[in-house]
């Protein structure tokens, strides 16, 4: 046993590993996000989702029902922002191409935080959790009723 006042070793965080800062561990997920994203940006730029036998994800909502889900157009929506196609964008799926800018914005609020060493969560409480999942129910019957 160690006497209490024997200082631990530098670097060590007490329990046999080492000490991560604190800004790097908040600012890690934030930033490991950033990496998939261009990753999955470099993957589907040469991927095109409007034709068939790309190695590219299903809506397995639609695959059983025929039915378009709220996300249904993302992969398209995503491939054809990165190809400065915003037309084609819109008629992919609106709603989430009008959703960027927030999406934008808290992801930028969290990395904020994370590089700050604060943690950061959004907190949408009742009202906003009933209004996000309103919005996406009345988007889904507004585009399958239109179809």
């Amino acid at each position: 046993m160690r006497p209490p006042h024997a200082a631990r070793r530098p670097g060590r965080d007490g329990r046999g590993g080492f000490a991560v800062p604190v800004r790097v561990r908040t600012a890690l997920p934030p930033l490991a996000v950033a990496v998939g994203g261009l990753a999955g940006a470099a993957y589907l730029w040469s991927r095109n989702p409007h034709l068939p036998g790309q190695a590219l994800p299903f809506c397995p909502w639609r695959r059983v029902t025929g039915l378009q889900c709220p996300g249904c157009g993302g992969t398209r929506l995503a491939y054809d922002l990165l190809h400065g196609d915003v037309a084609a964008a819109w008629h992919d799926n609106a709603a989430l191409l009008l959703a960027l800018p927030l999406v934008a914005l808290l992801y930028l609020t969290w990395l904020r935080h994370g590089l700050a060493g604060r943690s950061w969560r959004p907190v949408l409480g009742r009202a906003g959790t009933a209004a996000v999942l309103g919005a996406a129910a009345a988007w889904t019957l507004v585009r399958n009723l239109a179809l």
